[in-house]
This record gives C-alpha cells, sequence and structure tokens, in this order.
C-alpha cells in the first residue's frame, strides 16, 4: 500500500489494518520457520506497510 491511501484511513480503519498487518507478519514468519514460505519476499513488504502505517500514526499524534 502507498503512504496516502493510509493517510486516506480514520483512525480506527488504521488500527485494524495495522492488527491485520501483524497478524499476517506472524503468519509469514511461521511459515518461513517451517520451509513452507513460497516468496520471502513478502515479509520485506508487510514490513514497510507495518513502518508506514506507524508512521502516519505518528505524525497524527504530533498534529494534536
Amino acid at each position: 500500500m502507498k503512504v496516502a491511501e493510509f493517510r486516506e484511513m480514520t483512525p480506527s480503519e488504521l488500527a485494524e489494518k495495522l492488527s491485520q498487518m501483524r497478524h499476517t507478519l506472524f503468519e509469514l514468519r511461521r511459515k518461513q520457520a517451517v520451509g513452507n514460505l513460497e516468496h520471502p519476499e513478502q515479509i520485506a513488504v508487510v514490513r514497510k506497510d507495518i513502518a508506514k502505517a506507524e508512521t502516519v500514526l505518528r505524525e497524527r499524534e504530533l498534529a494534536k
């Protein structure tokens, strides 16, 4: 996702999306540990999306 898409979300939507992405990251890491992960680059993509979402949350917090 792009940062602009995260900025368009409401705080509750953003928190829900962040929770989903963290769960996805957990599942990807579990698959990697077992050896069933087909696309290892997915981990990097999810980590970057989590960072983007957290950045938007922090920007909103500092703007208050």
